[in-house]
């Protein structure tokens, strides 16, 4: 007997998973994997509890599709500019950590809030060994690609170096969107840092750490 066709989700449905996973986004961002509920999430998206359930799953599952949405598309757009500067053959430390960095500090400070949320749950996922297999499957595929290159540079330096200068990096990507506000109550006018000195900042990060691996 041949197998029915599984049809297509409607514009509705699609448009109403959406309004799920940005209300998922907003809460989770807000208050943790924990402080969340699924009534909470239904409550700002305007749907049934039903609805959550039937879009996302379970709790934890509806944390992954929402951490999953954005990750696909960050990826992409870094690894298209990766591929442009190959291209160019003007590879260097600064250029990889800027393909890295700036796709998501443009996308975070021009294409609304909800980036800006985003970033509060990588931060979330980053902070907690029990998401590990998110952060496997949403982020280390394109991180390893930029280790492999920057390992490339810098052949006589072992990758748990440069692997965990990666990591300081994105740390310090994320402090330099959420905490702003505390670098201008540390020093009032000083709020707005611009990208280049985190790509900067990152970069120096990263040589110094490589002189002590030397």
């Amino acid at each position: 007997m041949e197998k029915q066709r599984k049809r297509a989700p409607s514009a509705r449905s699609l448009q109403t998973r959406a309004r799920i996973l940005d209300a998922a986004e907003q809460v989770f961002a807000e208050r943790g994997f924990e402080g969340a509920s699924i009534r909470d999430i239904a409550a700002l998206a305007g749907v049934q509890v039903g609805l959550v359930h039937h879009h996302g799953g379970g709790k934890e599952e509806l944390f992954h599709q929402t951490v999953a949405r954005r990750a696909n598309d960050l990826a992409r757009i870094r690894l298209e500019n990766l591929e442009t500067l190959k291209a160019r053959g003007d590879v260097t430390l600064r250029a990889l950590l800027d393909c890295f960095i700036r796709p998501y500090v443009s996308l975070a400070q021009n294409e609304g809030a909800h980036w800006l949320a985003y970033g509060r749950l990588v931060a979330h996922v980053s902070a907690d060994p029990r998401w590990r297999w998110i952060a496997a499957e949403c982020f280390d595929p394109t991180a390893g690609r930029f280790i492999d290159e920057i390992c490339a540079l810098y052949p006589e330096i072992d990758r748990e170096w440069i692997a965990t200068g990666q990591v300081y990096s994105v740390a310090a990507m994320l402090a330099h969107l959420n905490t702003s506000w505390r670098v201008e109550a540390l020093s009032p006018g000083a709020g707005e840092l611009r990208l280049e000195q985190l790509i900067e900042f990152s970069a120096a990060g990263l040589e110094a750490m490589f002189r002590m691996d030397g």
